[in-house]
C-alpha cells in the first residue's frame, strides 16, 4: 500500500469552499469503487494521508468517521484504518439510528415492532444455513445463559451474543448489519433495567427453543420461536422499566 500511496492520492482542492470531509469521502469511495483501494488494505497514517490528499487532519477524521459509521472502512487500535475485507459484513454505527430516536421520539414498542420484523426472518434463514460451528457456538451461548441466572448484566451479554450469532447464520451481510446496529441500541437499553429482570431462567428456555428449532432445521418452528421469545422480552422489559421508574421516583420523594 505505501508504494502506490503517492500515485492514487491526489491534492484535493476546492474552489469555493475549501477541501471539505465530504470530498474526502468521495475521493476515497471512488478509489475502491476503481480498484484502486482494495478490501483489506491498510489506509496509510493519519499524518500521510492528511498530506496526501491535502487536508486538514480534522477534516480527514471526519471523512474516515463518515465511511466507518457506514461499514465501508474499519479502524483497528493500534492497528490503522482498513478497507473492510469482502467477507466481513460490515459493522453499521447505530449512532444516526440514537440520534433519529432522539430527535423523533421512536418509542420502545416502534423499537420492538421493527426488530420482531427483521429478526423473525433471520431466524427462518438461519435455520436453513446455519453451519455446524455456527450452531455450537449458539449452545455455547444458551450454556452461558443458564450459568448465569443469578447475574443479570452477564446473562444479557450472552442473550446478545446469541442473537448476534442467530445473524450471521442467516448468510445475509445487509441483515446481518442491520440486526447488529439494533443490538447495540437494544443492548444500551436494556442494560438500564436487566437488573430487574424477574425470570431469566424462563428467558433461556426462550432461547433454547430457538436453538431446537434451527438444530432441526425448522424454518418456521424458527420463526415462531423468535415471535414468542420477543413478545414476552418486550411484555418483561416494560415491567422492568414500570419498577426502574417507580425506585427513581420513591428516591426523589424521600
Amino acid at each position: 500500500m505505501a508504494k502506490k500511496s503517492e500515485t492514487i492520492f491526489s491534492n484535493l482542492n476546492s474552489e469555493k469552499n475549501g477541501t471539505t470531509a465530504g470530498e474526502v469521502v468521495e475521493r476515497l469511495r471512488h478509489m475502491i469503487q476503481n480498484g484502486d483501494l482494495s478490501p483489506g488494505d491498510r489506509l496509510p497514517p493519519e499524518r500521510d494521508l492528511a498530506k496526501l490528499l491535502g487536508v486538514s487532519r480534522p477534516t480527514l477524521r471526519a471523512g474516515i468517521r463518515s465511511l466507518s459509521t457506514v461499514g465501508i472502512l474499519q479502524s483497528r487500535q493500534g492497528a490503522g484504518t482498513f478497507v473492510v475485507e469482502k467477507g466481513e459484513s460490515p459493522t453499521l454505527d447505530g449512532s444516526p439510528l440514537q440520534m433519529l430516536s432522539a430527535l423523533h421520539g421512536f418509542t420502545s414498542d416502534e423499537m420492538f415492532e421493527a426488530r420482531l420484523a427483521l429478526e423473525m426472518s433471520i431466524a427462518g434463514l438461519a435455520a436453513e444455513r446455519a453451519t455446524s460451528e455456527q450452531m455450537t457456538l449458539m449452545a455455547e451461548e444458551i450454556a452461558g445463559m443458564y450459568a448465569s441466572l443469578t447475574n443479570p448484566e452477564q446473562y444479557l451479554v450472552h442473550d446478545m451474543r446469541f442473537h448476534q450469532t442467530i445473524a450471521a447464520a442467516s448468510n445475509n451481510r445487509i441483515l446481518t448489519s442491520l440486526m447488529n446496529m439494533i443490538a447495540t441500541i437494544l443492548f444500551d437499553s436494556r442494560s438500564k433495567t436487566v437488573t430487574r429482570a424477574k425470570d431469566l431462567k424462563q428467558s433461556a428456555e426462550q432461547h433454547h427453543n430457538i436453538y431446537r428449532a434451527m438444530r432441526e432445521h425448522d424454518i418456521e418452528g424458527a420463526r415462531r420461536a423468535m415471535h414468542d421469545h420477543l413478545v414476552e422480552t418486550q411484555k418483561a422489559q416494560r415491567l422492568e422499566e414500570l419498577e426502574d421508574a417507580a425506585a427513581l421516583k420513591g428516591m426523589t420523594n424521600q
